[in-house]
C-alpha cells in the first residue's frame, strides 16, 4: 500500500490503461469513458490535488462522458449508411442525354451505362444530346433531369 500512495498518478494511469484493455473487449464504450476519468485523476494527481478531489473529478468526468458523449457516439456508430436500390440509387447520379429532351417530347439519356427515357424536370427546358444532366426524380420509367450548368473559363 506503501507504493501506491508514493505513486498516486502511475496508479490512475494503469487503471485507465486496464480500462481501455476491458474496453477492447467489450467494445460497448463504456470502459473507454471510465477509462478516460481514470486518465482525468491521473492528470488530478500530477498537479497535486488531494486524494479525494481526485476521485471526485475522475467520477465526474466519466458521468460526463457517460451521459453525454457515449449516447451521441453510439447513435453514430450503430447508424448504417441508407441503401438505396432500384431506380431510388439513380437520384442524385449524373447522366448524359442521347436524345433531346423537352417538356412533351421524352428523350433519352445515359445513367451508369444504362439508358432512360427522360424528361427535364423543369418544364421550360430543351435540352441538347451531349449535356451532362443530374437526375433529381424518377417517375415508372422516366428520369426527371436537371441541367448541370457548367462555368465557362
Amino acid at each position: 500500500m506503501d507504493w501506491l500512495g508514493d505513486h498516486v498518478a502511475a496508479a490512475w494511469l494503469i487503471a485507465a490503461l486496464a480500462l481501455a484493455a476491458l474496453e477492447l473487449a467489450s467494445v460497448n464504450l463504456i470502459f473507454i469513458m471510465l477509462a478516460a476519468g481514470a486518465v482525468v485523476g491521473c492528470v488530478a494527481a500530477v498537479v497535486g490535488l488531494p486524494g479525494a478531489l481526485q476521485a471526485a473529478l475522475a467520477l465526474a468526468a466519466s458521468l460526463a462522458l457517460l451521459g453525454v458523449i457515449r449516447p451521441n457516439m453510439v447513435k453514430k456508430l450503430h447508424a448504417g449508411p441508407t441503401l438505396r436500390i432500384g431506380a431510388d440509387a439513380l437520384i442524385g447520379k449524373r447522366a448524359t442525354v442521347i436524345r433531346e429532351l423537352a417538356h412533351n417530347v421524352p428523350g433519352r439519356v445515359k445513367i451508369g451505362g444504362e439508358e432512360w427515357t427522360a424528361q427535364p424536370y423543369d418544364e421550360d427546358d430543351r435540352i441538347e444530346p451531349g449535356e451532362i444532366v443530374d437526375v433529381v426524380q424518377i417517375k415508372g420509367a422516366t428520369a426527371y433531369v436537371l441541367r448541370v450548368n457548367r462555368l465557362e473559363p
